[in-house]
């Protein structure tokens, strides 16, 4: 008769730990070998600045040279336009009029998400084609509550010169007319590389 090999519970635990402690090392190896850490230096990430933008935004919805055009209209007639969805090309200008000097623009749209009160959602790039920011971006989004004197939105990122890019941005309205067309005044305050 074959004698019985007898393994204690703790040995037996333990080699079921290993079995599956390996397997699950080979699947994590493998799972993450596509990510690595790299020196920030090597990315020209050595000392993070503060660049403040004064611009204007030009959205011009009238006329036959419309920048921002309405793609979706607002729902049941509401007087905040809930609903209504906007694409954008604005102009941003080193001044407020729409005839100033042009350094880039402001692509992208903006929603009517508020029902009792007037409030868009902003999903836009200020997109930059002059000096030494041609080719660089910037991307605000955030809830703009258009009553309001002063409104704050932030940056959450960009690309060229804005890799990495965060901060705020203030938009106060310079001018509107009873057309619908506006200026508003942007003060951006932006932590880059």
């Amino acid at each position: 008769m074959a004698k019985a090999l007898l393994v204690s519970p703790s040995y037996f635990i333990f080699f079921i730990f290993l079995i599956f402690s390996s397997a699950t090392v080979s699947i994590f190896g493998e799972e993450y070998s596509y990510v690595k850490s790299i020196n920030p230096k090597k990315m020209n990430m050595l000392k993070e600045k503060v660049t403040h933008f004064q611009l204007y935004w030009q959205d011009v919805v009238s006329g036959s040279n419309a920048t921002s055009v309405t793609v979706l209209e607002e729902v049941n007639n509401s007087s905040t336009l809930f609903g209504s969805v906007s694409i954008i090309d604005n102009s941003l200008t080193v001044g407020p009029n729409l005839s100033s000097k042009t350094v880039g623009k402001s692509q992208g749209l903006y929603a009517s998400t508020g029902l009792e009160e007037t409030s868009l959602l902003m999903v836009m790039n200020f997109a930059f084609t002059d000096g030494k920011y041609n080719g660089s971006t910037f991307t605000v989004v955030g809830r703009n509550n258009v009553n309001a004197k002063v409104r704050e939105m932030p940056i959450i990122g960009g690309s060229g010169l804005f890799r990495f890019a965060r901060g705020y941005a203030l938009a106060s309205t310079y001018s509107s007319n009873d057309k619908g067309d506006a200026t508003i005044e942007y003060n951006c305050y932006v932590i880059h590389y």
